[in-house]
């Protein structure tokens, strides 16, 4: 298992892709530090440290080695906590900042990703490291064994970086790289190295290239690019294997589903830690706040509580619900009465007679909204006031006597009321 934690005799800024050649002896089982750091107690140093203290059982026996290897019936405990059995194997993607230390512990007290990582997380490796000015994809695993199958060269996981270099370059320059190169007595695989851009300047060039790479030795793009009289200053990885940093923010996090482990990554796990389901245990998207929280006391950012959405899928759009207008009441028309009013009916308004409203809160100036304008009655016939129609028309029906329903009268007549 693969724990990056401080070493006195290790250099002071990690490569990018440095391992740790520490392996279990073969045999039935794993070992008591391997089975701890698996459940997450702590790393494998540290663990060494518990039990030269005497805080580890196995079976109810205090442990002095850690060379003892733990069954499936096995039990262990910590200052006589019991341990949980180990998580099924879990990756995140992990897009790194620059200026953090990939490692647990750095003796110069300098910020390292661990303790930046969004709180929820379980205990967790890097696979690989990138250096304290590199940024990009860091693969992130609770699976120590995964850990380092990823990282060895064997494997053969390709790496992509997208680096800014100053100084003066040709492609045929850099095709030099593809039968590989030696550097200061060490040899370096072939690189793939594209030149995607170059900005003169006044003092010199800023250059865009694209480097593949299977190997990822200590420092190697640097050095690689030193060598051909290339500075880097920014170095950006950009995949790892299968997994891609595409659209992932800064400092965010995001765990890559069990299904997408078991085909990518399957052959590199214990048939017994194969993940299991399609779903994620944790929220898709952590984000690191902005004020710097760290891992054990700082807490989400508001932004990994909202929804968050895919490249490419639209957002759903807010709902706007418009009120229907209420149907207007039709009115009678002055026009509509034409004829005299029956005894008792009320007269109807005119454009000549003020409504009590009008004669008591309003001007007299004011004229009445349903009055029509001159210019409106000028292009309109005029209708004749009752006086001049014929009497015919001004006079209201007969009212009907009925003696069609009762038939002819009876001879003699009526008789007088008496």
């Amino acid at each position: 298992m693969i724990d990056h934690v401080s070493d006195p005799n290790a250099p002071a800024d990690p490569g990018q892709d440095a391992p740790d050649l520490l392996s279990d002896s073969p045999g039935d089982g794993e070992r008591v530090a391997k089975a701890l750091a698996r459940a997450g107690v702590a790393s494998r140093r540290e663990v060494e440290r518990l039990i030269e203290a005497g805080r580890v059982r196995l079976n109810g026996r205090v442990l002095d080695t850690p060379a003892l290897k733990v069954g499936v019936d096995d039990v262990l405990t910590v200052d006589g906590a019991l341990v949980s059995a180990a998580e099924p194997a879990r990756v995140w993607r992990y897009h790194k900042p620059a200026g953090l230390v990939t490692t647990h512990k750095d003796p110069k007290d300098r910020p390292t990703v661990f303790d930046h990582l969004p709180a929820g997380l379980p205990r967790v490796i890097s696979v690989g490291r990138l250096d304290l000015n590199t940024e990009g994809l860091l693969l992130l695993t609770n699976d120590g064994a995964l850990a380092r199958a990823l990282e060895l060269p064997a494997t053969g996981l390709a790496r992509r970086y997208r680096v800014r270099a100053r100084g003066n370059a040709t492609q045929d320059k850099l095709d030099r790289l593809k039968d590989g190169l030696t550097v200061e007595g060490v040899r370096y695989g072939p690189i793939e190295a594209k030149l995607d851009k170059a900005k003169e300047g006044a003092t010199g060039s800023n250059l865009w290239i694209t480097l593949t790479l299977h190997e990822g030795k200590n420092r190697e793009v640097r050095k690689v690019l030193d060598a051909l009289g290339l500075t880097v200053n920014r170095l950006i990885r950009l995949s790892y294997g299968p997994f891609q940093l595409g659209t992932l923010e800064l400092g965010a996090v995001e765990e890559i589903g069990p299904r997408v482990i078991r085909e990518q990554l399957g052959e590199h796990i214990a048939p017994q830690n194969l993940p299991t389901g399609t779903s994620v245990a944790s929220s898709p998207t952590m984000k690191v706040s902005s004020s710097g929280g760290r891992r054990a006391g700082g807490v989400l950012s508001e932004d990994s509580k909202k929804p968050t959405y895919k490249p490419g899928w639209a957002k759903p759009k807010k709902r706007v619900v418009h009120a229907k207008p209420k149907k207007a009441r039709s009115k009678p028309r002055e026009a509509d009465f034409t004829g005299s009013l029956r005894p008792g009916a009320a007269a109807p308004r005119n454009a000549n007679t003020a409504s009590p409203k009008t004669a008591i809160g309003a001007s007299a100036s004011r004229p009445d909204p349903r009055a029509k304008s001159p210019a409106a009655r000028s292009d309109r016939p005029t209708a004749k006031p009752a006086s001049h129609r014929s009497p015919k028309a001004a006079a209201p029906p007969p009212r009907s006597s009925g003696a069609h329903r009762r038939g002819p009268p009876k001879a003699g007549g009526p008789k007088p009321r008496g």
